[in-house]
């Protein structure tokens, strides 16, 4: 039920053949860990059979079967009954939109479809393109010239599909965005959906889980009729979240039936709290001074995603003429303008009716020579349901390409603001919005998944706060790079502007750069530089510019830039365990039900994928539960066991702001959980630090209370400063309730 998932844990599953492995028996050696941390449910990554040595398992090659590389089903029963025995239970990834097609050997549904083209069973479970080559073959862009030799896998004979190089632009079938190695499933099909979903369906009917994640459900077809499906399958109490992203200004479609978000929307609320908007100004005027003019920035987005549908995705646009059937040249370019308008991954909610025809109004406003092809695209989006279809699924990818996986590898005003779900353009949340957001999931959406760190964020939890207390010394911060940049010049102001941020946000405490971290800094910093693509790219990457990249990270992790980043991280090191502190305990405590990713219960220092999937010491994590003196560990397993001890405070206890009063009123964020539980944390702790609190203080609820962390105990009017004395957060219970 899904009053009974209180929290999550994630675990990344990786098989055998991945190296680092993390299977169903590793799994069951850290239940106890997990129990006694307070978890109610373990949360895992996909476990259906992937291509070999995956080291995520997005690229599923058989959806009917359980990995044997991470145990099999029998592997999969033991985790299930061991997490049962102590009240625990499971919660799948699962990946309904594509599978793995590099390895054709692998994948027994695409080889077939290759060895017999529309002949086979399963050609009409893949979105694929008949009409594209002229002999009626599959166009596979898998070479890197013409002129290369077939990968391994393709069976010998190829009279039923034709391998391109693919710098043409072109490709056979819809993609998992532009990624050729994952191939679209047919969802709207109940054939397809009831093959794919045998082993998910008997999940269910056995008992074995309790609940899903649902992989980008956007890229389906029919994203509400999938989800109908699938609720009807697995019954009306199992848990069901998906990855949706949504615009600031967008909200779930009520009907669905699910309980929520995987959190992304909170993870912006919660992050954005602690970002103090007196930085906007110097870090815009910093950034602007490396040649970014921000007022620039929106439009911008718009030829980002301009350049995604008619570049990234141009297949996908040309297939998506063909269905609209218009001889008109200027098709291509009205689509891709309209597309650039559209503010969200896709429209066709009811609750987003609203979307398209502003959409329109303002591309016609900035392209009035477009009218004319538009009124065609709005017929088309009307009266044929697969031109519709195919432009709500080329919306979402032009998105994510130009968005997540460029804009937000530009923009280097804040870049703890670049996350997914994000909105770099509005710098932080303020109270009141914060408030209203928590009230909001309350009433509406009060079993969502509330997320701050996952498998997807860009950087993982710690090292956004810390970056994030730049928004509150920005005068100190400029002046550093200024002088910086003058010691060790990089290779492009805007890109070193970007990098020292992040070089910031995971610089060692006590200065000592290793091998690993070394290695993890080039690692990230080369896949920045090509998400961004502006001097270099993944499909033209340009040498000279990289290596002066690399060249210049060795010279800030070896030279005097080095000995001040130290400095600096030293100085403010408490506030970003302030801040680090105050989003977990938010996390744990607002509407909803928290995921824990994997080893954030101590500080982490995880840039974006694959840094963020490596392996958890978790002999360590056993060491810090039983010393409990690590201050995140300590809020972590005070949040976590009092939401077992209160379900009812938590699943179904509304929310209820509590604002503090006196000078540093705004350095405090308080709410209630039903009426016996309150949790507060300190923000802005840099200016905090100077002025003090003073007689600022916050007026509990009639009963005495007590800090499930530090143990102290209070009754009516606190001061802040006895509130926090101790730790910059509280969670208070009341007594004898």
């Amino acid at each position: 039920m899904a009053s009974d998932v209180l929290s999550t844990y994630r675990l990344q599953m990786r098989g055998t053949a991945s190296g680092d492995a993390f299977t169903f028996a590793d799994a069951m050696d850290v239940l106890d860990y997990l129990d006694e941390l307070g978890v109610s449910h373990v949360y895992l990554s996909p476990i259906l059979t992937a291509v070999e040595g995956s080291t995520h398992g997005y690229d599923v090659t058989d959806p009917t079967t359980v990995s044997a590389a991470l145990g099999g089903p029998e592997g999969l029963a033991r985790l299930s009954a061991a997490a049962q025995a102590r009240g625990m239970g499971l919660i799948v990834d699962i990946v309904p939109n594509h599978v793995g097609v590099d390895r054709p050997d692998q994948n027994r549904w695409w080889r077939d479809v290759l060895e017999h083209g529309r002949s086979s069973p399963y050609a009409t479970y893949f979105d694929i393109d008949w009409n594209l080559d002229p002999g009626g073959r599959i166009v596979l862009p898998v070479l890197g010239s013409d002129d290369d030799a077939a990968p391994p896998g393709y069976p010998a004979d190829d009279r039923h599909y034709r391998l391109i190089g693919w710098r043409h632009g072109m490709c056979g079938y819809r993609r998992f965005f532009s990624i050729t190695s994952l191939a679209g499933l047919r969802q709207e099909d109940r054939a397809v959906f009831d093959a794919t979903h045998v082993e998910v369906k008997r999940w269910f009917s056995e008992g074995l889980v309790d609940g899903l994640r649902i992989d980008h459900p956007d890229g389906l077809s029919s994203p509400a009729g999938y989800l109908a499906w699938l609720r009807e399958i697995i019954g009306p109490q199992a848990w069901i979240v998906i990855e949706k992203i949504l615009a600031v200004d967008e909200p779930l479609e009520a009907s669905l039936p699910v309980a929520g978000t995987t959190g992304y929307d909170a993870l912006r609320e919660i992050g954005g709290l602690f970002i103090d908007p007196a930085g906007a100004g110097p870090l815009t005027a910093l950034y602007e001074s490396s040649g970014v003019a921000y007022n620039d920035i929106p439009q911008l987005a718009r030829q980002l995603k301009v350049e995604a549908v008619t570049d990234t995705l141009r297949s996908e646009l040309a297939r998506l003429c063909r269905v609209i059937g218009s001889d008109d040249a200027r098709l291509p370019d009205a689509i891709a303008s309209l597309i650039s308008h559209v503010p969200v991954y896709r429209f066709d909610y009811p609750s987003l009716s609203a979307v398209l025809p502003m959409a329109t109004a303002e591309t016609v406003s900035h392209r009035p020579e477009l009218a004319e092809p538009l009124a065609i695209v709005a017929l088309a989006l009307t009266a044929n349901s697969e031109a519709a279809v195919r432009f709500n699924q080329l919306c979402g990818a032009a998105t994510a390409k130009s968005m997540e996986d460029c804009l937000f590898y530009r923009d280097a005003r804040l870049v703890s603001l670049n996350e997914v779900g994000g909105e770099p353009a509005r710098f932080g949340v303020s109270i009141a919005e914060f408030h209203q957001r928590a009230a909001t999931r309350a009433r509406r959406w009060p079993h969502a998944m509330v997320a701050l760190s996952t498998h997807d964020t860009k950087r993982g939890e710690d090292v956004r706060a810390r970056i994030g207390v730049l928004s509150q010394v920005p005068s100190l911060w400029t002046e550093l790079v200024g002088k910086w940049a003058l010691e060790s010049p990089p290779p492009d102001p805007a890109t070193g502007l970007f990098l020292l941020q992040n070089i910031f946000g995971v610089w060692p405490l006590d200065g000592v750069v290793t091998d690993e971290l070394r290695r993890r800094l080039h690692a990230y910093a080369e896949k920045a530089v090509r998400e961004a693509a502006v001097l270099t790219s993944w499909h033209d990457p340009d040498a000279t510019f990289e290596a002066a990249v690399h060249a210049w990270l060795d010279t800030v992790m070896d030279g005097p830039v080095a000995t001040e980043l130290t400095s600096l991280v030293t100085r403010l090191d408490k506030h970003a365990q302030n801040d680090a502190l105050g989003q977990k305990l938010l996390a744990l405590t607002v509407p909803g039900v928290p995921d824990v990713y994997q080893g954030t219960e101590l500080a982490d220092d995880s840039l974006v994928d694959p840094d963020n999937r490596r392996p958890v010491d978790y002999r360590a994590r056993r060491d810090a539960l039983r010393a409990n003196s690590n201050p995140k560990m300590r809020v972590v397993t005070a949040a976590l066991r009092l939401r077992r001890d209160r379900p009812d405070t938590f699943t179904d206890g509304g929310y209820t702001p509590v604002l503090a009063e006196g000078a540093a009123a705004e350095h405090v964020v308080a709410f209630l959980r039903a009426d016996n539980v309150l949790s507060a944390v300190t923000r802005h702790s840099v200016v905090l630090a100077e002025t003090r609190w003073g007689d600022s203080s916050l007026t509990l609820p009639d009963g005495v209370w007590t800090d499930r962390i530090t143990g102290g105990q209070f009754s009516g009017r606190v001061l802040a400063a006895d509130l926090f004395a101790d730790m910059p957060v509280a969670l208070l219970e009341r007594l004898g309730d």
